[in-house]
C-alpha cells in the first residue's frame, strides 16, 4: 500500500528543541505534596464524618458494630488519598506495597464516593416523608434506606470494578462524509483513549487492548490522550507493549492533560522510540490507494497552563494540508471542536471526558465539555467522543462502558 507522511516542519522543530533541552536537565525528584494531602484528608474526613452521622445511628445495630463502622470510615478517610497519590511514592516505598495501598485506596474512594451521594439523595427523600408519614413509618423509612444506601454501593462498586476490568467492548462507528475518495470508502480507523496506565492499569491490561486492536485490522490507529498516570522511569516497562500495535498506516497520539501531569516531554520522546507519530499542533498526509488523507493533531486544551509553547491550535495543526484533502483531527478534549470546525476539518475525534465513568459525574462532565459521548455533528464537523478505554481513580464504570472505537469512513448519502 502506497503511503507518504509529510509533517510539518515548524512544529518539528519545536518539538525537538524542547526535547533537546528537557533532554539535559536530569528529572526532579517530586516532593510529596504534604500540604495538599492533608487538606484533601481534611475533606475527606469531613465527607466520612457527614456520612457516619447520617448513616451509623439509624441500622439498629449495637455499640461493637457501630465502632466498627466508624474505624472503618476512619481507615477508608486516611486510604483515599494515598490511594489518589500512589504513584507520588514510587521509590520511596517498596511496589507491593505502593499497589496495594493504590487499590484499596481507590476501591475505598469508589465505595465512598457512591455511599456519599446515595446518603444526599436519601437525605433529600426523607424531608418530604416526614413531612407526608407519621412517625413510625418515619423511623422504619430511615432504617431500612440506611441499610438501602451501603448495599447498593456496594453493589454498585462491585459491579463497577468487574465493568472497569473486563476488557473493552468494541462501538463500530460509520462516518458519512461528503465528497469521500472512493479510495477512502471503508477506511478503518481504531481509537483508544484514556487508558490511563498507572496505579491499578499495568501492561497485562495493554496488551488486552493492543492485541483486540490488532484484530480489527484498521488501516489506522489513533491514540487520543490520557495514555498515562506517572512517569517514563514508572511506566515505561509497561508501555512497551504498545510496540505491538498493528496497522496500514502505522499508530498516531496526540497528548491529554494527564500527559502533562507525568512528563509530557518524556511522554513524546518514549512513544515516538516506540513506534507512535506524535502529532503536536502538526498534520501528516497519507496517501492510500492513490486518495489523500489529512492526519493532524494538537496538544491537549490545555497544555498552555504547563508550556506557553504548547498553546493547542487545530488552525496551525492544518497549516500547509492540501486543501481538497479528507481531513482528520486528533484532539483531547471535546471543546477543540469549535475552532477545529473552523479550521476546516471533517472529523475530530476525542476523549478525555470517560462518558462520566460512574453517576454522578455523566452529569458533571456536561458543565465543561460541549459532549459526553458518542458521536455529534457541528456544522460541517464530526465529533466522536470516546467513553475512553480505561478508567481513572476507582477502578469503577456504571452506565459508561470502556470501549475500543472502529470508526469507517462512508460517504454520505446525496
Amino acid at each position: 500500500m502506497e503511503q507518504e507522511a509529510v509533517i510539518s516542519t515548524p512544529a518539528v522543530a519545536l518539538a525537538e528543541s524542547r526535547q533537546s533541552g528537557a533532554a539535559q536537565q536530569a528529572p526532579a525528584r517530586r516532593k510529596l505534596p504534604l500540604g495538599f494531602i492533608l487538606t484533601a484528608t481534611a475533606l475527606i474526613g469531613l465527607l466520612h464524618a457527614y456520612m457516619g452521622v447520617r448513616i451509623l445511628p439509624e441500622l439498629g445495630v449495637g455499640r461493637a458494630e457501630t465502632l466498627f463502622g466508624i474505624v472503618l470510615l476512619v481507615l477508608s478517610t486516611l486510604l483515599i488519598p494515598f490511594g489518589l497519590a500512589s504513584r507520588l511514592l514510587h521509590g520511596r516505598a517498596p511496589e507491593r506495597v505502593v499497589t496495594i495501598l493504590a487499590w484499596t485506596g481507590l476501591i475505598a474512594a469508589g465505595y465512598a464516593s457512591s455511599v456519599l451521594v446515595l446518603t444526599m439523595l436519601r437525605d433529600l427523600a426523607l424531608l418530604p416523608a416526614m413531612a407526608l408519614l407519621d412517625y413510625a413509618a418515619v423511623l422504619r423509612m430511615q432504617h431500612y434506606s440506611a441499610w438501602g444506601v451501603l448495599w447498593l454501593s456496594l453493589a454498585l462498586s462491585a459491579v463497577g470494578l468487574f465493568n472497569a476490568r473486563r476488557a473493552p467492548r468494541l462501538v463500530e462507528i460509520d462516518i458519512p462524509l461528503q465528497g469521500l475518495p472512493e479510495a477512502l470508502h471503508g477506511f478503518r480507523i481504531a481509537q483508544i483513549s484514556d487508558v490511563h496506565v498507572g496505579p491499578t492499569i499495568k501492561r497485562a491490561f495493554l496488551e488486552r487492548i493492543v492485541a483486540r486492536v490488532n484484530a480489527l485490522e484498521a488501516q489506522l490507529v489513533a491514540i487520543t490522550g490520557d495514555l498515562v498516570d506517572g512517569s517514563v522511569r514508572e511506566l515505561g516497562g509497561h508501555t512497551d507493549a504498545l510496540q505491538a500495535l498493528r496497522s496500514t498506516h502505522g499508530s498516531f497520539f496526540v497528548t491529554g492533560n494527564h500527559e502533562y501531569y507525568s512528563g509530557a516531554d518524556d511522554w513524546v520522546r518514549e512513544l515516538r522510540r516506540l513506534g507512535m507519530r506524535v502529532l503536536q499542533n502538526e498534520h501528516v498526509v497519507l496517501r492510500h490507494a492513490g486518495a489523500q488523507l489529512v492526519v493532524g493533531g494538537v496538544t491537549d486544551y490545555s497544555a498552555h497552563q504547563f508550556d506557553q509553547r504548547q498553546h493547542s491550535s487545530p488552525q496551525a495543526a492544518l497549516a500547509g494540508a492540501p486543501a481538497a484533502a479528507v481531513k482528520l483531527l486528533l484532539a483531547h478534549q471535546p471543546r477543540s471542536a469549535a475552532a477545529a470546525e473552523a479550521a476546516g476539518f471533517h472529523l475530530q475525534l476525542s476523549g478525555h471526558t470517560h462518558g462520566g465513568q460512574f453517576f454522578p459525574w455523566n452529569y458533571f462532565v456536561r458543565m465543561q465539555q460541549p459532549y459526553t459521548a458518542g458521536l455529534h455533528r457541528l456544522k460541517k464537523l464530526w465529533i466522536y467522543t470516546s467513553r475512553g478505554t480505561g478508567y481513572w481513580g476507582p477502578p469503577k464504570r456504571v452506565g459508561a462502558p470502556a470501549e475500543i472505537t472502529l470508526l469507517r469512513l462512508v460517504p454520505a448519502d446525496v
